[in-house]
């Protein structure tokens, strides 16, 4: 791992073992890109663009004959002079000019990774990680930015945010400050994303890029189940285990924009940041603004590749370190068993079902503070209605506890209802614009948390359960998009600043909860998967993917999030069949599989359980606490099925292999193709735990394995394959 500058050539080169990110200064000013891939051990200025005189065209002082500004690769690009392409960076002076010219000034390396004041962000040691810090200025306009680039050893992965100064005596306003830009060669490729809605989230799109702009998007106020912050940029002959994939991932949580230009001379420049539309910070003289932090990865092995970049990455540099490779507590969800018509009795006849079934955790969702039995009275107030809980959260709590489980608590700190009390005392606390009706989403509005004194309600609530230290685990839902977006607080030079501090509010409470109780459990949720981001993953280690818990659909849901993020970050719970979303029928094995690789939890009435069934949920409870620990160390894979009517997980640790395949449909034609494994030692040998039969990792994953034809839609196969000792 090391920065290393050239100053014969003017060569900054960023490397590990891994990838190489590098960059040239040309002229002294110009910062330009020149490659990112696969580690090199030097650069002599090979590969770079010839240039020829072309017309319709802007001309320059530039020591690179010929070369036009709307063809050159800037590291951070802006508009208005001769780049027409997609910028960077975009700002307004006092006097409403939008010009800038950002030329190099200097650069210096640290050790280490600086962490983003605010700002969620990748953590790492002195030790295993590197910093470049580079300054470029406009002196005229008062503009300095420092960009930041960050290197893990061993990970192909760069860290990428800015800091913009105002060293003017005037106001700037920020109008677009993109966390990063990359400018890669003229060949083609394709585009990856991950698109859906609520209860169909992270479904895969894949597509040829094309000349122009592709962009993915969120203007809702959170990362949105529509599109997930992410885009990957491939060879058009990349699979799972083969090819070049760059991956794109915004730490953030908020609006954001995701995007692509295939330009008239068919390079191509990726960017993903803030969303510009509806954002505009005004930086006062010295003051500082810096973007969220985003994360360029790189793969020659295909999209499983990348995925072990990412998830390498989160679990080991971005969750909560004192979760990230514990196990987590099998629980039991009150939802689909009561909804809002909560009671003691059908709290402690759950619990007790719960704990003879082997379950570690219970928890009470929505409904204990409802007036009623609907969604629709008293959000905001969270006092208990101990009409429903005699004794408050405390007996519930006391009741679980005695039962040996852990206990859950259910909360939505950002939203209130027009009913409530809080809302009747404090109008102001809520997100909307005077004079104008204010839109309902669940029958709920937002509080402003840009204002300190709602972070500091919140804050207090939430303490006011958690101090006598009688819940164990708490789930924080956020179930409605941002509308009629504006503070009241801030005045006019300011509203554009809304929706992100919004964020910013919001990730202060979560660093608040995250070192006050770091040993409270923490799941995040948004109606699914709608703040599903690796921003809300720094505070919090597992995240609700989907409201829809049918085991088909989930299917497609799980694998889309593992592309990104590692299984024990994605909760998952078998649920009642005729499922409550689809009404469709899956075996209870199906669901229990489905949902066994991730963060495992239930979520039915388990007083309509047949005997035969709370059986057979023991059992798979057991086998779960058997396998979680090396589940959760073991290295995930996606594989290449050989037929769209199944697809294939595996975990591969060092002494075993974990092979989930699912069968969609029954389909006679489609009963013998071989699955191969991944990431086996081809010098070992395996067993079937069931079967005994064994055979050599190399036939495993060169020759694959057939599964039995089996009569039954939605089916999934477990394989146990144990390394076996080898014989002196």
């Amino acid at each position: 791992m090391s920065i290393i500058f050239d100053e014969k050539q003017q060569i900054l080169h960023i490397k590990n073992k891994a990838v190489s990110y590098i960059m040239e200064i040309v002229d002294g000013k110009y910062l330009v890109h020149r490659y990112f891939g696969p580690s090199v051990r030097s650069y002599h200025k090979t590969g770079i663009p010839k240039y020829f005189k072309r017309g319709y065209a802007t001309e320059h002082d530039i020591s690179i004959p010929h070369a036009s500004f709307d063809d050159l690769p800037f590291e951070y690009p802006v508009r208005e002079h001769g780049d027409f392409r997609i910028p960077a960076f975009a700002a307004e002076s006092a006097s409403g000019i939008t010009y800038s010219d950002l030329h190099f000034s200097s650069f210096e390396v640290q050790k280490g990774k600086p962490g983003i004041p605010g700002l969620p962000s990748v953590f790492a040691s002195e030790e295993e990680s590197e910093t470049l810090k580079i300054i470029c200025e406009d002196s005229k306009a008062g503009i300095r930015i420092f960009l930041y680039y960050s290197v893990i050893e061993d990970l192909g992965v760069l860290l990428r945010h800015q800091e913009i100064e105002n060293t003017g005596k005037k106001p700037l306003k920020l109008h677009n400050v993109q966390s990063l830009s990359l400018e890669l060669p003229a060949q083609p490729y394709d585009v990856l994303s991950l698109y859906g809605s609520h209860a169909k989230e992270a479904e895969k799109n894949r597509f040829p890029l094309h000349h122009g702009i592709q962009r993915f998007e969120s203007l809702r106020g959170s990362s949105s189940p529509q599109n997930q912050p992410f885009f990957a940029l491939m060879s058009p002959d990349a699979s799972q285990e083969h090819g070049t994939v760059y991956g794109f991932h915004f730490i953030y949580s908020g609006n954001f924009l995701a995007q692509a230009e295939c330009d008239q001379f068919g390079n191509v420049r990726a960017q993903i940041g803030i969303h510009p539309e509806n954002f505009c910070w005004t930086l006062e003289p010295g003051e500082t603004f810096a973007s969220p932090e985003a994360v360029l990865n790189y793969s020659d092995e295909g999209l499983n590749g990348m995925s072990h970049n990412f998830h390498q990455l989160y679990l080991n540099h971005l969750i909560p370190s004192h979760f990230a490779r514990r196990p987590r507590p099998v629980l039991l969800n009150s939802w689909e068993a009561m909804y809002c018509d909560v009671s003691l009795e059908k709290i402690e006849t759950q619990a007790e079902l719960a704990k003879k079934a082997g379950m570690e955790l219970f928890v009470l969702d929505d409904g204990w503070f409802r007036s009623g039995n609907t969604t629709r009275t008293s959000m905001g107030d969270w006092i208990c209605n101990e009409n429903k809980l005699p004794g408050g959260i405390s007996a519930a709590a006391r009741i679980v506890h005695e039962k040996g489980l852990l206990f859950g608590l259910w909360f939505e700190p950002e939203a209130v209802g027009k009913d409530s009390i809080l809302y009747q005392e404090h109008p102001d606390w809520v997100i909307h614009v005077p004079g104008y009706s204010m839109t309902e989403g669940r029958h709920e509005y937002l509080l402003d948390l840009s204002q300190e004194p709602v972070r500091n309600y919140i804050k207090h609530m939430l303490h006011s359960y958690l101090k006598d230290g009688e819940i164990d685990y708490i789930k924080w839902d956020m179930n409605r998009p941002l509308t009629n977006v504006n503070s009241v607080l801030l005045d006019r030079n300011h509203k554009g600043e809304t929706s992100h501090r919004y964020i910013l509010g919001l990730y202060d409470i979560l660093n608040w909860l995250k070192h006050t109780y770091p040993e409270l459990l923490v799941e995040g949720c948004s109606s699914g998967g709608a703040r599903f981001d690796p921003g809300m993953l720094y505070y919090v280690p597992q995240i609700w993917a989907s409201d829809n818990t049918d085991a088909y659909d989930r299917i497609s849901i799980q694998d889309g999030f593992s592309l990104l993020y590692p299984p024990s970050a994605i909760s998952s719970h078998v649920s009642i069949t005729p499922n409550h979303q689809t009404g469709r029928f899956t075996s209870l094995e199906t669901r229990y599989r489905t949902a066994s690789l991730f963060t495992l939890g239930y979520e039915l009435d388990l007083t309509l359980c047949s005997s035969e069934e709370l059986k057979e949920i023991r059992d798979q409870i057991r086998d779960c606490r058997q396998i979680r620990s090396a589940l959760i160390q073991g290295v995930f894979y996606r594989h290449t099925a050989p037929d769209d009517n199944h697809l294939m997980w595996s975990v591969v640790s060092d002494t075993d292999c974990f092979i989930y395949i699912m069968q969609k449909f029954h389909d006679p034609l489609r009963s013998h193709g071989r699955f191969h494994l991944c990431g086996l030692d081809a010098d070992s040998d395996y067993q079937n735990t069931d079967t005994g039969e064994i055979f050599s990792g190399d036939e495993l994953m060169k020759i694959g394995i057939t599964v039995p034809l089996i009569k039954e839609d939605f089916h999934v196969f477990f394989l146990h394959f144990q390394k076996m000792e080898m014989k002196c």
